[in-house]
């Protein structure tokens, strides 16, 4: 069941951010009574309403609330051996024997696709692949910073700094936040020895997005605003690649502020980086840009959108939504949160037939996503608990392993 640990969360968030239950509920505009009893386990759930102003209060992603969808194999171990793989790859032993220069039949091209390929394979959710390949990986691109020329030294550390970074992310999935900042402070030291000056700021707005994860908004916030403005500053925003740095650190600013209750803050950042994102299409392209942060006009709007719904302004998410274009360099992940924001949006209104609409597009665009993914699950049970069931509610309610004789409503707060 999606929330069933919602409550010992909900206490270790409140604990983390040092608030009493009273002070809690002062700042989310919840219950005392409420919180105590989804603290005390006599509450299980909540509507969805509620859950958006107690992540609100704490200052957290609504997901980090619910409990992340789990980037795990069916055994559910988030400790298993292809994790203890990642962090042995990560972590190697001390004093074990340095890496080894790479052999002649080493290709820096390949290693490059392979980084690459890990990348849209982490966007489409298939964390087990990703993790299965990561410690060859991470292996690989040492040896190929142990390179004897400059040249071929210097993309050696640019490969194992977009290793790093990938492992980075897949350990916040797994929810080791902890080992996903060692991971991505050793990716910043690899990238400070490569030829790239736009890696050092990619990898800073993945520890941005760490840090907001952990509840370190303000943390977050300066880091990627300190980066941005590196990137302005040197003159990079003259090229798309740099423009697309530039914007998905100014996003994740934007975002550090919103949770942070600085709602004009965030407004006025993503005013700007929406009239930024209009430029990218006309800059000079780069390479890859499966290896380049994700920014264009439709990544902005689709952010907007999330913002939007989780500040309690459902109405502006779905005329932000409404005809929006995807273009090619959306990853499948931000489609599939698009949708699900969708839902979110027609269920705070009360729209149960608009959040099924939206559900179930979502279904056919990324079932296994959808299915373990809780935030969709805790949507699912808030439409079941209204008096009127549309038609395909039941459907998806089944396809998520949801007992609906046993679970007919959500809450009653």
């Amino acid at each position: 069941m999606a929330t069933e640990d919602l409550g010992r969360t909900l206490r270790r968030l409140r604990r983390l951010a040092s608030l009493t239950q009273e002070e809690l509920a002062e700042r989310s505009e919840v219950s005392v009574d409420v919180i105590r009893q989804l603290e005390q386990g006599r509450k299980h759930s909540a509507r969805l309403p509620t859950l958006h102003a107690l992540a609100n209060g704490l200052g957290v992603e609504l997901t980090t609330l619910l409990g992340d969808p789990p980037a795990l194999g069916s055994t559910g171990e988030n400790d298993g051996p292809r994790f203890v793989a990642v962090r042995r790859a990560v972590m190697p032993v001390l004093w074990g024997p340095e890496p080894e220069p790479p052999g002649p039949g080493f290709s820096p091209d390949t290693l490059r696709e392979r980084i690459a390929d890990g990348w849209t394979q982490y966007h489409s959710a298939e964390f087990d692949t990703v993790m299965k390949a990561l410690p060859d990986l991470i292996a690989d691109a040492r040896t190929a910073a142990a390179s004897p020329g400059d040249d071929d030294r210097a993309a050696g550390f640019a490969a194992l700094g977009k290793a790093l970074q990938l492992a980075g992310h897949v350990a916040v999935r797994m929810g080791k936040t902890d080992l996903a900042l060692i991971s991505l402070e050793r990716a910043i030291q690899a990238a400070g020895r490569a030829a790239d000056p736009l890696l050092t700021p990619m990898i800073v707005n993945s520890v941005a997005w760490t840090y907001q994860r952990q509840g370190r908004l303000d943390d977050a916030l300066g880091i990627a605003l300190h980066a941005a403005d590196r990137i302005r500053d040197d003159g990079h925003t003259t090229t798309a690649d740099g423009l697309k740095v530039w914007g998905a650190l100014t996003m994740s600013a934007a975002t550090s502020a919103a949770r942070g209750n600085d709602y004009d803050r965030a407004n006025a950042l993503m005013a700007h980086a929406e009239t930024e994102a209009a430029r990218v299409a006309g800059l000079p392209q780069g390479g890859d840009h499966r290896m380049v942060s994700v920014f264009s006009p439709a990544s902005v709007r689709i952010e907007r959108v999330r913002l939007a719904v989780q500040y309690g302004h459902p109405q502006d998410a779905l005329d932000l939504a409404k005809g929006m274009r995807l273009d090619k360099d959306v990853p499948p992940s931000w489609r599939t949160w698009l949708l699900l924001d969708v839902a979110r949006a027609h269920t705070d209104l009360g729209d149960a037939a608009g959040a099924v609409r939206a559900l179930a597009s979502l279904r056919r665009a990324a079932p296994t996503w959808m299915r373990h993914h809780t935030l969709a699950v805790a949507i699912v049970r808030d439409l079941w608990a209204l008096p009127n069931h549309p038609p395909g509610l039941r459907a998806l309610a089944e396809f998520l392993g949801l007992d609906a004789q046993r679970h007919p409503t959500t809450s009653t707060n």
